[in-house]
């Protein structure tokens, strides 16, 4: 009998390469995902397809990396990490179908790796830790991927509440929900240009980052990550490291700042400060972690040009991808279509424009 489960995308309003760093994030899940069909097999390999794409197969018994760059290598990686925990698994016929956007800062990849590490887990009857499959996730894309990636995406997705966002504190993993108010809609702009963090300069900046840290513990060795760092900290030893070091240090200490600031403005109802807390962030974001791309930019000054616009940012890894927009709901309809006219004007390229729906986190569906 056929099993149908579903992860969903994310989209994070603020607090961007923090969470690599034990620092804080507020992501919500959306009503966009990815399915995982499932068919029990009674040998252990587990024989996928996506699409038109071939049909791919896991030997359960044979699970190591390899370096295919393909979208099999997310759920090979999945079931290896899970196998080696202790979980064994069975056999199945997989099929994948998502409408998350690949390559658009959405985190297609992690929707990827809980919808079928969940399915996995379901099908061979184990209980399901979600958090614990929330890391084995991102252990997986660090092994089998190459993404040196935080939690923050594969915990949202086996986390994600309705109408909520999440403050997540990722060195302790603790979670705290804060509604999103039902008069506000968050619109994704999606430039249409893609990344991929493997090939793109997502595992330098965080090699960047350990640079910072390792060259802060000289005098302060109780520092584990830039989490533990206050600004004057950094300023203190800023020719102790090289300008490029200290600007991505900077960004991820100012940028955990704002998530708590955000944290507050939101539980106020404060729209007008948690917007500016956005537009500091994507600042931040463009000029000291340079990770943003002209069509980025470009996306976030056309939407604040809008009346009704509160606030507006770059989401994701970056280096494409997508923008968010945080918007009066009774605004949405025309802002979406000022900043796709604004958009082509400044870039020659279209943008596709959805609002997002904070939605449930990973489940089968009945």
């Amino acid at each position: 009998m056929t099993r149908i489960y579903r992860a969903p995308g994310r989209v994070n309003l603020i607090g961007e390469h923090t969470d690599y760093n034990d620092g804080f994030v507020m992501p919500v899940a959306i009503d966009r995902g990815t399915t995982a069909s499932m068919t029990p097999r009674a040998d252990r390999r587990i024989v996928a397809r996506s699409g038109r794409s071939a049909t791919l197969t896991i030997d359960l018994e044979d699970a190591q990396p390899r370096a295919s760059g393909n979208w099999i290598e997310y759920i090979r990686g999945v079931a290896a990490t899970l196998e080696r925990a202790g979980y064994r698994l069975e056999g199945a016929d997989l099929e994948i179908e998502s409408d998350v956007p690949t390559g658009a800062g959405l985190s297609s990849s992690a929707a990827l790796e809980v919808s079928a590490g969940f399915g996995l887990l379901d099908l061979a009857g184990h209980a399901i830790d979600l958090t614990a499959l929330a890391l084995a996730c991102q252990q997986a894309e660090h092994a089998f991927v190459g993404t040196r990636c935080g939690v923050m995406d594969q915990f949202i997705a086996c986390h994600g509440r309705e109408g909520h966002a999440l403050l997540l504190d990722t060195r302790t993993l603790e979670p705290e929900w804060i509604p999103i108010p039902p008069a506000v809609c968050v619109l994704v702009c999606n430039s249409m240009t893609k990344h991929a963090h493997a090939t793109s300069g997502y595992n330098e900046r965080r090699a960047d980052c350990e640079a910072g840290v390792r060259a802060l513990r000289v005098t302060r060795p109780e520092v584990r990550a830039l989490r533990d760092v206050s600004l004057a900290d950094l300023e203190s030893l800023r020719a102790d490291m090289p300008e490029r070091v200290y600007r991505r240090c900077r960004h991820v200490i100012t940028e955990n700042a704002r998530v708590l600031q955000a944290a507050e403005a939101l539980t106020h109802g404060d729209l007008d400060a948690f917007g500016a807390l956005m537009v500091a962030s994507h600042q931040s974001l463009r000029d000291d972690y340079e990770v943003t791309t002209p069509e980025l930019d470009a996306l976030v000054d056309a939407a604040l040009a809008c009346d009704g616009v509160y606030g507006a940012r770059m989401t994701g890894g970056g280096f494409g991808g997508c923008t968010i927009a945080l918007v009066d709901e009774v605004m949405a309809g025309p802002v979406a279509a000022e900043v796709q006219k604004r958009y082509r004007a400044a870039t020659g390229r279209r943008a596709d424009i959805y609002p997002c729906v904070p939605s449930a986190g990973v489940r089968r569906l009945a």
